[in-house]
Order: C-alpha cells, then sequence, then structure tokens
C-alpha cells in the first residue's frame, strides 16, 4: 500500500511543471527591496543624508554668496545645481561602505551561494542609491526654492536634470562598490573615497567661475567629469543645455560603467574573498 502511494505520488509529481527560474530583473528587484528595508531598519542613516546638504546649501549660499556674486539670490541660481552634483556625487560612497560593511558580516558569502544572477546584489546596492540621490535632491531644491531659486526651465528642466543626477551617480557608484571589495573596513572605504572625490569636487566649477583660477588650474578643470556634470545640469535646469553638453556630462559615468561592472564581477567571484 505504501510502495503505491509512493508511485502515485510521484505520477503526480512528474505532472506538476517546475517552477521557473526567476529572471535577472526579478533578482534585482528582491535586492532593491532589500535597500529599501534598510532605511526601514537603520533610520540613523538618513541623518547625514538630510543634515548634509541642508548644511552645505546654507552654509556656501550665505557665507560666500555675497563675496562671490555680489548677492546670496544670485549665487544661488548659479550654486544650488552644483550642490546637487557635489551631494550625488559625494552620496555615492555610502554604497562602497554598505558594501563593505555587508562583506564584513558574510552577507555576501551566502549571497554568492544563491542561484542568482551574479550581479543582482550590487543592483540593490544601486537602487539604494538612487533613493539617497533623490532624497537629497528634493531636500536641497526645497531649501533652494524656499530661499529664492528659480529654474527658467521650470518643472521639465528639474525632471531632466534630476535623471541626469540620477546617471551621474549610477555611474559613480562602481568606483566606491570596487573600494568596497577590495577594502575590509567603511571607515577606511570612506576615508578613501573622499580623498578621491574632494580634489575632483572643489577643482571644479560648482562654487565659483573658473576664469579667476590660475590657467593650469582652469586647464584641469574645464576637463574635470565634475564640471562637466555641473554644466549640463546648470544648462538643463536654465533651459540652456545643448545635446553635447548632455552627452560629455554622461561619458564619465558611462565609462565608468563599461569598465568597472566588469571589474566588480571579478572581484566578486574571487574565491579567496
Amino acid at each position: 500500500m505504501t510502495d503505491l502511494s509512493s508511485a502515485a505520488l510521484s505520477a503526480r509529481l512528474e505532472m506538476v511543471a517546475p517552477p521557473k527560474a526567476p529572471s535577472a530583473f526579478s533578482n534585482a528587484l528582491v535586492f532593491g527591496w532589500r535597500a529599501i528595508l534598510k532605511f526601514k531598519h537603520v533610520p540613523e542613516q538618513l541623518f547625514d543624508l538630510v543634515m548634509t546638504p541642508i548644511m552645505f546649501t546654507l552654509l556656501f549660499t550665505f557665507v560666500f554668496g555675497g563675496a562671490l556674486a555680489g548677492s546670496t539670490s544670485a549665487y544661488l541660481q548659479f550654486f544650488l545645481p552644483g550642490i546637487l552634483v557635489q551631494t550625488v556625487v559625494f552620496n555615492a560612497v555610502y554604497s562602497g561602505m554598505g558594501l563593505s560593511t555587508d562583506l564584513g558580516k558574510g552577507l555576501f558569502d551566502r549571497f554568492r551561494s544563491l542561484p542568482i544572477w551574479s550581479l543582482a546584489p550590487f543592483a540593490g546596492l544601486m537602487v539604494g542609491d538612487v533613493l539617497r540621490h533623490l532624497i537629497a535632491g528634493a531636500i536641497i531644491l526645497t531649501i533652494g526654492l524656499t530661499l529664492g531659486y528659480r529654474p527658467e526651465a521650470g518643472i521639465p528642466g528639474v525632471i531632466a536634470a534630476f535623471a541626469l543626477l540620477l546617471a551621474v551617480g549610477f555611474g559613480m557608484g562602481w568606483i566606491f562598490i570596487v573600494l568596497g571589495l577590495l577594502i575590509r573596513t567603511p571607515t577606511t572605504v570612506m576615508t578613501a573615497g573622499f580623498t578621491f572625490l574632494f580634489p575632483l569636487v572643489f577643482a571644479s566649477n560648482i562654487m565659483v567661475e573658473p576664469q579667476t583660477m590660475p590657467g593650469w588650474l582652469r586647464a584641469f578643470v574645464d576637463v574635470n567629469p565634475v564640471s562637466l556634470m555641473t554644466s549640463a545640469i546648470r544648462g538643463l535646469m536654465a533651459g540652456q543645455a545643448s545635446l553635447n553638453d548632455v552627452l560629455m556630462a554622461l561619458l564619465a559615468p558611462a565609462l565608468l560603467t563599461l569598465l568597472l561592472a566588469p571589474v566588480t564581477l571579478w572581484l566578486y567571484r574571487r574565491s579567496d574573498r
């Protein structure tokens, strides 16, 4: 009787089609949801995200605005698109820090053993980045509008600028994911990240026009990817950006993605990690 029941059960199981393997997109959505849950369970991470853009926007506008542009309102029109770029670039460091933390806890060893798309865990980190960029950008824009900033291109210009910001953040994020895979402590990832970013951010056209800089520095500023990104964002929000401006701003993020995504996958698959 038991043998018959087992045979009947086996026959029934053979009639049921096995479930389809989840797609790469489904894997990415699951890890993206994990990134969203991090904000819920670790709300203190939002403190830096909220306070840093507020501090930078208010400090630079009211301390430097009058000296650099004659008035805070005139400087705000110039500065606010740049501070959006600065915030997105700085926020990209947190993906590397989060990755280093997860590696230290052994979570990625478990992910590696699962039958999932290899880049899905990193896609989740990118979703967290997108949320950080959107939250910080919305905060900065709200403060700017309150202080008197007016995007001449209106809502379409703001939407286009934010879309470009997300592309910039996506490309820059690969740098710090690679650092997170190479460096074992989140604090060291942060230190290395900001050491790399500070020269790029402050030797750019985010805060001042490069015309007053020494020739050798201006030559660097003119080709600095952060300057190209800032010029495009500034142009989109003012309704003056050309297609060439946007393409030049996307050049560095696209190259970083093409070069570092395979490196990320190779580092992730290393057996000695």
